[in-house]
């Protein structure tokens, strides 16, 4: 059976999922959002570089929600406030699309009965589902990290931490608001929720350390953070712009779990532009550290083969794997909010 699905959004990873949409021989793609005005109107194809679709982008969401489609991959770029887009989700999922969402929505239910009724309405109206994948949130805490626990008797911490080479960033919105680099490190606090960053980050990572907790049966008590930024040991000429010696140059963003008390589940983020403050300047993408009986301590990495003609990121490429293999499970899978499950594997293609 060829699943029917709506690309939303073609930046940089937008791109990357469209593409990975017109290469499985499994998907058909029916539909093409994008924010852009000069995009309008252009063929999916030439967007993603690749032969004509027949299938145009339009800005009008009407239109999108007239589609006969199974699946929306909801692909925008994070922007203050964290639910900026939930409004635009429940319409999908009300219009009876299912939807997987990057940007959060991994465990809704931390934000409380009343968020959450929002998306459950929208859901039962439209007989849909809604999940919340990729990378972080999706894979390395909602699963690796769960998966590790399955071989300890006792557990007393668990910590994910990532690190991402942000100089690749090419929109310098995204760089110096969202994300918050090339700010005066004295001017501002990292742990205040009303900072632009903190807000869309601790929107998304509280529900991924609320999701381990759940999925490993202990009662959160809360989320508390404990975010640090660093300076810039000199001038920074990077893609998107100019970082200033003495300016934000590293983000440091942990997210802990407390149960019973105590910090169970740590989530770390290192989002840099320059190594000088990483303990250790050869990293891996990511480290799972579990101390517990035994302890359990995992490092992975990721890589793109020689030859590929895009200027894609393992990244990039992993968020769009996982989004693609989750398609079948969740157009299968009963109307409702639904958890990043255990085993979302590569299906053969053909």
């Amino acid at each position: 059976m060829t699943i029917r699905v709506v690309q939303w959004a073609t930046g940089s990873m937008g791109k990357t999922c469209l593409r990975a949409v017109l290469d499985h021989p499994g998907l058909e793609l029916v539909g093409l959002y994008v924010y852009s005005r000069d995009k309008v109107g252009r063929d999916a194809g030439e967007i993603a570089r690749k032969p004509a679709t027949g299938v145009m982008a339009t800005d009008d969401i009407e239109a999108i929600l007239q589609l006969d489609a199974d699946v929306v991959l909801h692909t925008p770029q994070i922007d203050a406030c964290y639910d900026r887009h939930n409004a635009d989700i429940c319409r999908l999922l009300a219009s009876g699309k299912n939807v997987i969402s990057i940007n959060g929505h991994s465990y809704p239910q931390y934000h409380g009965a009343r968020y959450l009724q929002a998306f459950t309405d929208a859901c039962e109206q439209g007989r849909s589902s809604l999940l919340g994948s990729g990378l972080n949130p999706g894979f390395i805490t909602d699963k690796i990290a769960a998966i590790g626990s399955s071989i300890c008797l006792e557990i007393e911490h668990i910590e994910v931490t990532e690190i991402v080479d942000c100089r690749v960033m090419q929109n310098p919105a995204y760089v110096f608001d969202n994300l918050g680099f090339g700010k005066s490190c004295a001017d501002l606090d990292p742990n205040d929720p009303g900072w632009e960053p903190a807000e869309i980050l601790n929107g998304m990572y509280s529900e991924v350390v609320a999701h381990l907790a759940h999925r490993l049966g202990y009662p959160l008590e809360r989320v508390e953070t404990d975010h640090q930024v660093y300076a810039a040991t000199t001038d920074i000429d990077m893609a998107a712009g100019l970082i200033k010696r003495g300016t934000v140059s590293h983000t440091c963003w942990r997210w802990h779990g407390i149960v019973a008390g105590k910090r169970l589940i740590t989530q770390c983020i290192h989002w840099v532009m320059e190594p000088a403050h990483l303990h250790n300047p050869d990293y891996n993408i990511w480290s799972v550290r579990i101390k517990g009986l035994p302890t359990l301590d995992i490092s992975i990495d990721l890589g793109v083969p020689e030859g590929y003609p895009y200027r894609t990121t393992p990244e990039q490429y992993g968020v769009a794997g996982s989004l693609i293999n989750a398609i079948p499970g969740l157009v299968a899978a009963p109307p409702g909010i639904h958890e990043v499950p255990l085993g979302d594997v590569y299906r053969a293609r053909g």
